[in-house]
């Protein structure tokens, strides 16, 4: 089928020949599989009964890669299928020569998310700091003004008030509804009706509404007003570990929170090497199109051919899974029709140095304008050529996704001009990438659920179906909607067909 998948050096090698299936076997079974899909009927001699799995793991991001690693290592005869013809989900490198890449998904790591750290050491991919030294940048009202890296937090006082009100409130609020089952909290229906934007109102200027917006464009690619302060206190709540509170510090900051740390090769790596690792157990280019429960467990409709499982693990973004299981419980099909992705679109310019660093700057910073909001150094290790990205999330990406793809280069490069002068106007290279045109994603980075929808349903959110597991990053009980999540989620879910 053409599908690449990549070895340990990030070198892409050809997979077809580690497939879980020989081509004798696919064969077989895709004309099995036409002949229940009710399409070409195959050749009686090539008809056969569809294979048998203990597992089979529906996508091969970092949650689904985790679940199967972990039931591969006890003796469970685990089979991975994935829709791309590329494996890690929601992390993407992108080569930008000279052996070079940059991520156009997720790629920060920080203090507490041990679990993709733990991954990312057994596969032998180490970490380097994000660049976090001189000023930071903040854009407001057309006025430019600098404040210390070290801290992440602008220098005026207007906007120092308004965090320290917002961290004295949110933080316990977290405390209160907890990260494993928000749902639970005795206020819960309540909270869950009240946005952010209201929740915040009494202490948020005009003059900070649009920087507040911006940084939660970054986080969750929603606005403040679609966002359930339910939600956002157990998010922050899950900005920790089982030892460590989570906080909105941690959540938001560069050193000592959730990005502070990069990923030596690009983030896409974790996942490659485990995916290496598991070899013939990983399939390419096989999208799963339904899932129907029999009297030995699952059978799993996938294009070209079907499979017989004990147990199903889905592993895949909300709405896709809704696609998959909207049959099998209503209550958690109303969960995933309440959950909407985010829209996150990520913008990279390349320049042949990181001019700015010798400025005294650092590459992060903040707008009021939406467009291109929350930039950040993204240079390779060594600095030999310089990178800024930015994100552009929420409503603000939606404007920005409509004009033409120049127009879209000259409006992030211009605030790019803003935060680090205009040699950023001429860059080497220029990329982009909107995860909402993903057809196997359709949005970025997590999914939001609206008002009402969490205390209602979310009980069902990681409760299994029968012998339909569910993983990941949205299901996770810690830092939901990041890499460490989606492995979490994946140890959980193999966790569960292991005790079943």
């Amino acid at each position: 089928m053409g599908a690449r998948m990549s070895d340990d050096r990030g070198e892409e090698t050809n997979p077809s020949s580690n497939a879980r299936l020989t081509r004798r076997e696919a064969v077989g079974l895709a004309a099995a599989g036409a002949g229940l899909l009710g399409l070409a009927k195959a050749p009686a001699a090539l008809a056969k009964s569809p294979r048998s799995f203990d597992v089979v793991v529906v996508g091969a991001g970092l949650s689904g890669l985790t679940a199967a690693r972990i039931l591969a290592a006890a003796g469970r005869d685990v089979l991975v299928l994935e829709a791309r013809d590329r494996v890690g989900g929601r992390t993407l490198n992108h080569s930008i020569g000279g052996g070079r890449v940059v991520e156009v998904g997720g790629e920060f790591v920080g203090p507490t998310q041990d679990r993709i750290l733990a991954l990312a050491r057994t596969v032998g991919v180490d970490t380097f700091p994000v660049y976090n030294q001189g000023s930071d940048v903040e854009v407001i009202g057309g006025e430019r003004s600098l404040y210390p890296a070290s801290t992440g937090i602008p220098s005026d006082p207007e906007t120092q008030t308004f965090l320290l009100n917002l961290l004295a409130k949110i933080d316990p609020l977290g405390q209160e509804v907890g990260a494993v089952a928000p749902w639970r909290a005795h206020r819960a229906e309540h909270l869950d009706r009240i946005t952010l934007r209201d929740f915040a109102s009494p202490f948020l200027s005009e003059r900070i509404a649009p920087v507040f917006d911006a940084v939660n464009n970054s986080i969750w690619g929603v606005d403040s007003d679609q966002l359930s302060v339910l939600y956002v206190a157990s998010y922050v709540a899950a900005a920790g570990n089982q030892s460590n509170p989570g906080s909105l510090f941690r959540l938001a900051s560069t050193a000592g929170g959730a990005q502070q740390w990069r990923f030596i090769g690009g983030s896409q790596i974790v996942a490659q090497r485990v995916a290496k690792r598991l070899g013939k157990r990983v399939m390419l280019n096989t999208p799963v199109l339904g899932l129907a429960l029999t009297a030995r467990g699952v059978r799993v409709h996938a294009e070209r051919l079907e499979i017989d499982a004990n147990r199903v693990i889905v592993a895949v973004p909300p709405p896709l899974a809704l696609e998959l299981t909207h049959s099998l419980s209503h209550r958690r099909a109303e969960l995933l029709k309440g959950m909407h992705m985010g829209h996150l679109i990520k913008s990279e310019a390349v320049y042949p140095t990181p001019f700015w660093r010798a400025e005294g700057l650092s590459g992060q910073g903040v707008n009021d304008e939406g467009i291109a909001s929350t930039p950040f150094d993204n240079s390779p290790p060594d600095g030999s050529v310089g990178v800024l990205f930015a994100f552009t999330g929420g409503r603000a990406a939606d404007r920005l996704a409509r004009l033409p793809a120049a127009e879209r280069r000259d409006q992030v490069l211009e605030r790019f001009a803003e935060y680090v002068g205009n040699q950023a106007l001429s860059p080497t290279q220029f990329i982009e990438h909107d995860w909402r045109t993903e057809k196997w994603t359709r949005g970025c980075p997590t999914g939001v659920p609206q008002l009402g929808v969490l205390s209602s349903f979310g009980d069902t959110l990681r409760a299994p179906i029968g012998p339909v597991h569910f993983a990941g990053t949205e299901t996770s009980d810690y830092w939901q909607g990041y890499m460490d999540g989606a492995v979490r989620a994946g140890e959980r879910a193999a966790r569960e067909v292991l005790q079943a």
